[in-house]
C-alpha cells in the first residue's frame, strides 16, 4: 500500500477522487518521460511541477507536460513578471517542502501561485507527483486544477534536441 503524502490528504480533505501509482525510482534519470513509462501513461499526460522566482511577484509553480519544456518568457507574462528563472534545486525544499523528482503544487509548504499548461484540458486523466519520488498522483485536470487553484496559460514549448 502506498503512503499518505501531504498531496493525497489534501484531496482526501476535498472530496477528490485519484489513484496512487508507485513506480521503480533511479536517482539518476528522474526525467517525467522516464516516469511516464514507468506509470503507463505517454509523457503529454505526466505532468512535471517547476519553481521559478520572478522579478515582480516571487516564487510560482508551472506545471507543463512531460514531453515539453517550460517558456520562461510565457511564464512570466502568466504571472505578471518581466523576468522570471527557475529556483535553484537546493532551494527546492525550503520553498516547498518537497525534493526534485517529488515537486507537486498539491500540499505545498506554502501557497504559491499555480500555472498550467493549457495542455492539461486536453486530458482524460494527468498524472502528477504525490509529493516523494516513486509515487504519482492520477487526477482528472479538472480537479487538479480546482485543488491547486491553478491556472491556464500556454507554458510548455518542444524541447530542444539533447535537452532532458
Amino acid at each position: 500500500m502506498a503512503q499518505k503524502t501531504n498531496a493525497a490528504r489534501l484531496l482526501d480533505q476535498l472530496g477528490i477522487r485519484y489513484e496512487l501509482r508507485e513506480y521503480e525510482v533511479d536517482p539518476d534519470d528522474l526525467t517525467a518521460e522516464t516516469v511516464a513509462a514507468k506509470v503507463g501513461l505517454p509523457a503529454e499526460q505526466v505532468f512535471k511541477t517547476l519553481v521559478a522566482r520572478g522579478d515582480r511577484h516571487g516564487v510560482a509553480m508551472a506545471v507543463i507536460p512531460g514531453d515539453q519544456e517550460l517558456d520562461l518568457k510565457a511564464l512570466a507574462a502568466a504571472a505578471g513578471d518581466r523576468k522570471i528563472q527557475l529556483v535553484p534545486v537546493k532551494d527546492l525544499p525550503f520553498l516547498t517542502g518537497y525534493i526534485r523528482g517529488g515537486v507537486t503544487a498539491l500540499g505545498s509548504k506554502r501557497d504559491f501561485p499555480v500555472y498550467v499548461d493549457e495542455t492539461i484540458e486536453l486530458c482524460d486523466v494527468v498524472s502528477v507527483s504525490a509529493g516523494v519520488r516513486g509515487l504519482q498522483i492520477l487526477i482528472a485536470p479538472a480537479d487538479y486544477l480546482r485543488a491547486t487553484k491553478g491556472m491556464i496559460a500556454a507554458l510548455g514549448q518542444s524541447k530542444k534536441p539533447g535537452s532532458g
